[in-house]
């Protein structure tokens, strides 16, 4: 599985999902002040979102790949972008009001340091979020293991994937100590041109564990994947919408 792919790629990709679920999460989150952090923040949606509401001048954001942040830092002049990990922010403690990180714990190996990071970079009273896709919540992930796993019983699936559940996001936020924990689901919905040079293009790219999957499939294989995700998305013809569930979790440090 790799996320070291072009920014443009990753957009395609997941872009239309993360820019409309962006205002959604700093709503759910209550970020009402600067400075603000985006922890893992990809090409730059949320860290838009958040430089729409407080200012480029106001928002942080980090992340392990160069293209990303490269990306970022062209999506969000003015914004302190920054090559590191979540396990390793690299601010002093307390330097901001809230820290925020969208559809990134599921792939991070230390989530665990990664929720001490945010509460050591956060000052007293302010708010650190987290949200990631629930289980079953992403339809064309459905789809897609659905296909996978009627063409092969070992193939993996989403609902494998740590922190897509609530219960775990708040036991992790409680292992943190942090305070006045809530929880929440935030909806939205991507929309696609078409199936094959849309959805199913921006999924040869080799992004995440669907990617990673696809790519490993030899091309027999990857045709009868796409017939099948095809068929259980309802044989879309044109264009069509996908929607998309994300559970997310807030709190006071």
């Amino acid at each position: 599985m790799t996320f070291a792919v072009p920014a443009a790629a990753y957009d395609r990709f997941m872009g239309r999902y993360s820019r409309p679920l962006a205002p959604r999460f700093i709503d759910f989150a209550g970020v009402a002040e600067g400075p603000a952090l985006d922890v893992g923040c990809g090409p730059g949606n949320l860290a838009a979102a958040l430089a729409e509401r407080l200012g480029s001048a106001q928002v942080a954001a980090v992340d392990p790949s160069e293209p990303f942040v490269e990306a970022c830092r062209a999506r969000v002049p003015g914004a302190d972008v920054r090559r590191a990990s979540g396990e390793a922010l690299p601010f002093e403690d307390r330097a901001f009001a809230a820290a925020l990180s969208q559809l990134v714990l599921s792939f991070v190996k230390e989530p665990d340091g990664m929720a001490a990071e945010l509460g050591r970079v956060v000052r007293p009273g302010g708010v650190v979020a987290a949200c990631t896709f629930e289980a079953s919540g992403l339809a064309l992930a459905t789809a897609f293991w659905d296909a996978a796993i009627a063409l092969d019983p070992a193939a993996p699936d989403d609902a494998r994937i740590p922190f897509r559940r609530l219960p775990e996001l708040q036991a992790l936020f409680a292992r943190a100590g942090f305070r006045e924990i809530r929880a929440g689901t935030l909806e939205v919905e991507a929309r696609y041109e078409d199936f094959d040079e849309d959805l199913w293009r921006s999924l040869g790219a080799g992004i995440g564990p669907m990617g990673a999957y696809l790519a490993a499939q030899p091309p027999g294989q990857q045709a009868l994947l796409r017939d099948g995700c095809w068929e259980r998305l309802g044989r879309p013809s044109g264009a069509f919408t996908l929607p998309a569930r994300a559970i997310a979790v807030r709190a006071r440090v």
